[in-house]
C-alpha cells in the first residue's frame, strides 16, 4: 500500500514511515491549488496529514490563517481522498477541549476548545467528517522529538540562562514522542477501523512536573517556581487540564509506552548529540 504524508519536514512528519513525503513547498494547505496536483503526483491510496499551523497564541491574531490551514485545507485533503479512494488520518489536538474535566479526556467527549487554535483544529475534523468517510481523527497533546524546537528542548535551553526557572503547576496533559506516535498513526490506518482516536504517550504530568522530569533525564539539579496559568499573559488560553485517553486504539491493540520512559530515550539521544557537535550549543 502507497502511503503519503503531508508535514513531512515537521517534527512529526518526519517520524511517519510512508512511502510519499510531501513538504510545504509541493503540497501547502494554505494554498488551496497546490493540494490536488500534488495529490494526484502520489496517487496515494493513505493520506497521513500531519502538517498544521500550530502557533497557538499567532492563532489567535492570524485567525483567517488558522482556519485556512487547519480547518478548510484538511477538508480539501479528504476531499481528494474521497475521490480517489484513499483513506486519511488528521493529526488533531487535546486544544479541541477546555480543560473543565476532572480526568482525562476520551474518544467521544465533546470539544469544547477555548483557543482560535483549537477551533481552527475542530473546523478541520469537521471538514474532513463531512468529505469523507474514510477516516481517522487522532488527537495528540505535547509532541516533542528530535528536530525541532519543543518544551523538551526549551526547558534545557533555560536551564543554561535561568538561576530560578518556573514551572506551571496547574496545567495538565500528556507528553507524546513523535517517534512512538508517527508508527502508531500507520498502524491506526492499516486497521480500516474508521473513527477517532485518541494517542499520547501513557500518563499525564502538569508543566512543572514535566520540567522537573527533563531536569531529572539531563542530570541537572534547579529550582523551579511553581506558577499558575493565571500567572502569564498570553493572547491564548491553554486548557488546564486536557490528558488524552487512549481508549479506542488500545482496543485495536495499539498504545504507546509511559511517556517518561520516552522522555528517557529522548533527552539521551539529545544530550548525545549535543556533545557531539563541532558548535557547542545550549545544552552543553
Amino acid at each position: 500500500m502507497s502511503l503519503a504524508v503531508i508535514g513531512a519536514a515537521g517534527q512529526l512528519g518526519r517520524q511517519v514511515p510512508a512511502d510519499v513525503g510531501l513538504t510545504r513547498d509541493q503540497l501547502d494547505l494554505a494554498r488551496p491549488e497546490t493540494i490536488v496536483p500534488a495529490l494526484d503526483r502520489a496517487q496515494p491510496q493513505g493520506v497521513i496529514l500531519t502538517a498544521a499551523y500550530t502557533d497557538v497564541d499567532g492563532c489567535e491574531s492570524n485567525r483567517e490563517h488558522a482556519y485556512a490551514v487547519n480547518g478548510t485545507g484538511p477538508g480539501l485533503v479528504a476531499r481528494w481522498c474521497e475521490g480517489n479512494g484513499a483513506w486519511l488520518v488528521l493529526v488533531s489536538t487535546n486544544c479541541v477541549f477546555d480543560g473543565s474535566k476532572d480526568g482525562p479526556y476520551v474518544e467521544d467527549d465533546e470539544p469544547r476548545p477555548i483557543s482560535v487554535y483549537g477551533a481552527s483544529k475542530l473546523a478541520g475534523e469537521q471538514a474532513v467528517k463531512d468529505s469523507t468517510n474514510r477516516y481517522f481523527i487522532v488527537r495528540t497533546s505535547w509532541i516533542f522529538g528530535p528536530g525541532g524546537s519543543n518544551f523538551v528542548t526549551k526547558v534545557l535551553q533555560w536551564a543554561s540562562t535561568q538561576p530560578v526557572m518556573k514551572g506551571v503547576c496547574d496545567e495538565h496533559s500528556s507528553p507524546t514522542y513523535a517517534p512512538d506516535l508517527g508508527p502508531a498513526l500507520v498502524a491506526l490506518g492499516l486497521t480500516g477501523r474508521y473513527g477517532t482516536y485518541h494517542l499520547a504517550n501513557a500518563g499525564s504530568c502538569s508543566r512543572l512536573e514535566y520540567m522537573q522530569a527533563i531536569l531529572d533525564e539531563a542530570g541537572i539539579e534547579k529550582a523551579i517556581e511553581p506558577v499558575r496559568l493565571a500567572d502569564f499573559q498570553r493572547p491564548s488560553r491553554p486548557p488546564a487540564q486536557s490528558a488524552l485517553a487512549n481508549t479506542q486504539a488500545a482496543a485495536l491493540g495499539i498504545e504507546l509506552r509511559p511517556w517518561r520512559a520516552a522522555l528517557h530515550e529522548y533527552v539521551r539521544a539529545e544530550l548525545a548529540g549535543a556533545g557531539n557537535r563541532s558548535a557547542p550549543g545550549p545544552l552543553l
